[in-house]
């Protein structure tokens, strides 16, 4: 199998999620920066223009984030990250679905329209005007998540792809929201969440790219 690697967040989470499980791939790196993947070449195998992708041995391609990592787990079952059971993957998928829909498809959109704006307006649609709604909706949501954990990590005691996915996209937000960063002195839950993922190795790893990971170990 090959990765299709960026620097951005969401091939950042695959990589973070390889690390946890120790699967160590072939990659090809994909320089979002210059529009690579914007390329004819990139579209003809992700018509969404997204990274990451992975290249199956048959020469397919699965994209989308999620459908990768549940592809990967059940090649690779362990460590577990979606679950052991039904129960289990259930909970994932509906704490990585409230993240991505309620917190991070608008830090992304926000970035899009805001910081990243000089580089996305020749690319996508993009709204610069909703940037500050996008980036209060942000927070307000952040809050709201961390009203509802019970636990060390959103699946309660259980390390998951889901805690995987905020972690990079609140550490993404913070690195470039500069004119509102996330305030983790304000969220009961999150902040010790986020200095706890902060503390793993793949954690640090992950804001490489796969190949110079491989390159270094």
């Amino acid at each position: 199998m090959l990765v299709l690697d960026a620097i951005s967040p969401a091939p950042r989470c695959l990589r973070m999620f390889l690390l946890e499980k120790n699967i160590q791939l072939d990659s090809q790196f994909i320089d979002v920066i210059t529009g690579e993947n914007r390329e004819t070449e990139y579209l003809s195998i992700n018509p969404a223009g997204q990274t990451p992708s992975l290249q199956l041995d048959d020469g397919s391609y699965i994209t989308e984030s999620l459908a990768i990592a549940e592809y990967l787990e059940e090649l690779y079952p362990q460590p577990v990250l979606i679950g052991n059971n039904p129960k289990e993957r259930a909970e994932t998928r509906m704490w990585w679905r409230r993240v991505e829909l309620n917190i991070t498809e608008f830090i992304h959109n926000a970035f899009h329209y805001s910081e990243g704006l000089n580089r996305f307006k020749s690319r996508i649609p993009v709204v610069p005007e909703a940037a500050p709604g996008l980036k209060m909706v942000a927070q307000d949501r952040i809050q709201w998540l961390d009203s509802m954990m019970h636990g060390l990590y959103l699946c309660g005691d259980r390390f998951s792809a889901a805690d995987i996915w905020l972690y990079v996209w609140l550490d993404f937000a913070n690195q470039v929201q500069v004119n509102q960063p996330i305030n983790f002195s304000q969220l009961k839950h999150l902040s010790s969440w986020f200095e706890e993922i902060s503390k793993r190795s793949s954690a640090q790893l992950s804001q490489k790219p796969l190949h110079e990971i491989k390159k270094n170990s």
